[in-house]
C-alpha cells in the first residue's frame, strides 16, 4: 500500500472540457463523460487544468463546468477545480467562485509569465489557501508555467494546514520521493509514464490525462499493485504505455489527442479552442490503433 493518505482518491482523470461544434461549452457533454469516468474507475475529476484548456475558458464557463460535473457525480467522486493563473487576486477569486460552485479542492497552478521567485510563489499558495477553506492541490509543471516549485518550497508549504498535495509535472523524481519521505503531501503523478513508479515509492496516485479514454486501464495498475500483483501492475503499465507515449509524448498538446481519440470513441469533446488546433486524421487514426491494443490485451 501506499504510505501517503489520498485525499482525493487514487485515480483522477484531468478531464477535457466539451465543447459543441461551434466552440461553445457543452455542459450535457462533461455531464455525460464525468459519468463515464466515474464508472469506470476514475475516483476524482480535476476540471479546468491544462488538458481542460483552462487558458481559453471563462471564469463563468469554469463555475458552471463545475457545477454541472458535481451535479453528475453527485458523492461519488471528489471533484477538483483548476483555479491557478498569473494573477494572485484573479487566483483567489477563482477559489472562492469554485467553493460556491461546489468542489471539493482546488487544484492551483505556479503562476506563470512573470516567473516569481520562490518566496512570491510561496505566498502566492498560502494566500490562496487561507482565503477559502477548500483543501489545495499545488500544480508544478515548470515546462509550462516557466517556473519551477522548488522541493524547498515545497517542504514549507507542507506545513499549512490548507496545502494538502501536489500534482508533480517537474519530471524531477528525485525531488519527489524527498518531499514524499520528509511530508504529508500527497503526491500525484501528472506524467502518465510516471503513475506506478511514483505510487510505488509513496505517492498518492495520479492524476492523468490519458484517463479521460482508459479510465478503468489506469486504475487497474494501482488496484494490482494494492492487492500486490506487483509484476502485473509493471505489466499492466507497460502495455499503456505506447498510448501514453503517442498522446503525451509525439509533438502534440495532450489535451488535442485527448479530444481526437474521444471524438473516435463517440465520447463527448467536440474541438480545441485556438490557438490550438485539431490533430489531422492520421494521428486520430493512430490513436485508436493503440487504445484497441490496450483494451483488447
Amino acid at each position: 500500500m501506499t504510505t501517503t493518505g489520498s485525499p482525493f482518491g487514487r485515480a483522477l482523470c484531468a478531464m477535457i472540457t466539451p465543447f459543441t461544434p461551434d466552440g461553445a461549452l457543452d455542459l450535457a457533454g462533461a455531464r455525460r463523460l464525468a459519468e463515464r469516468l466515474v464508472g469506470e474507475g476514475c475516483e476524482g475529476l480535476v476540471l479546468s487544468g491544462t488538458t481542460g484548456e483552462s487558458p481559453t475558458t471563462s471564469d463563468a464557463e469554469k463555475a458552471d463546468l463545475v457545477r454541472a460535473v458535481r451535479e453528475a457525480v453527485g458523492g461519488r467522486a471528489k471533484v477538483l477545480a483548476g483555479v491557478g493563473s498569473f494573477d494572485t487576486r484573479h487566483t483567489v477569486e477563482g477559489a472562492l467562485a469554485a467553493e460556491k460552485a461546489g468542489a471539493d479542492g482546488l487544484l492551483v497552478v505556479a503562476p506563470y509569465y512573470s516567473r516569481p521567485p520562490q518566496d512570491a510563489l510561496e505566498a502566492h499558495f498560502r494566500e490562496v489557501a487561507d482565503a477559502c477553506a477548500l483543501p489545495v492541490m499545488v500544480y508544478d509543471i515548470p515546462v509550462r508555467t516557466g517556473v519551477r516549485v522548488e522541493p524547498e518550497t515545497m517542504l514549507r508549504l507542507a506545513g499549512h494546514p490548507g496545502i494538502v498535495a501536489v500534482k508533480d509535472c517537474s519530471g524531477d523524481f528525485l525531488a519527489a520521493q524527498k518531499v514524499i519521505s520528509r511530508t504529508g503531501l500527497a503526491y500525484y503523478a501528472g506524467c502518465d509514464e510516471h503513475n506506478l513508479a511514483l505510487y510505488a515509492v509513496g505517492g498518492a496516485g495520479f492524476v492523468s490525462t490519458v484517463a479521460n479514454a482508459v479510465p478503468a486501464a489506469l486504475r487497474s495498475v494501482l488496484d494490482l499493485f494494492d492487492a500486490g500483483r506487483t509484476a502485473e501492475a509493471a505489466a499492466l503499465q507497460r502495455r499503456a504505455t505506447p498510448l501514453i507515449e503517442a498522446m503525451m509524448h509525439a509533438g502534440l498538446p495532450g489535451t488535442v489527442t485527448a479530444k481526437a481519440l474521444l471524438a473516435r470513441l463517440g465520447l463527448p469533446a467536440g474541438p480545441v479552442r485556438a490557438p490550438l488546433r485539431p490533430a489531422g486524421r492520421e494521428t486520430a487514426d493512430g490513436l485508436l490503433g493503440l487504445y484497441e491494443d490496450l483494451v483488447a490485451a
